[in-house]
């Protein structure tokens, strides 16, 4: 599934993706890291919400009627993630990804499972095991 955070497109692999619903206001939570939102119920599950923007290092965009929240899940945890638009969910042949570049491939970019080349634009894939892994799932619990 491709999205976007400003200009930039973003793949997640589509069977980690619960549901993508309208974005609408959470619920702050004391303490939580600058990219958490805070929560918000979806149907009787409490989903904490992070702005992908702000976990990317990016500006917050203005919300609009495209912006989204993914409700997605690994590791066992259900998050919401606020993107700007969802474009479309589309097969991606290994032969399309390049893997991530060496000027990217640092520690805060562990969360990048390679680029894919779609005829002229590239989709930076996003490994969500990472993105939201064993610091972010602590920081979620404090």
């Amino acid at each position: 599934m491709v999205c976007q955070l400003g200009a930039e497109s973003y793949g997640l692999d589509i069977s980690s993706v619960y549901e993508i619903i309208r974005f609408q206001a959470c619920t702050a939570v004391p303490a939580s890291p600058p990219f958490v939102d805070g929560v918000i119920n979806l149907r009787g599950l409490i989903i904490p919400v992070m702005d992908m923007a702000s976990r990317f290092g990016q500006s917050r965009s203005e919300t609009t009627k495209s912006t989204r929240i993914i409700v997605a899940g690994t590791n066992g945890v259900r998050v919401g993630l606020v993107v700007d638009a969802v474009t479309e969910v589309l097969m991606v042949s290994e032969d399309e990804v390049e893997p991530t570049p060496e000027v990217a491939s640092g520690y805060d970019a562990a969360y990048i499972r390679g680029i894919a080349k779609l005829g002229e634009e590239l989709v930076i894939l996003l490994d969500l095991g990472a993105l939201f892994g064993e610091r972010e799932v602590q920081a979620r619990a404090a």
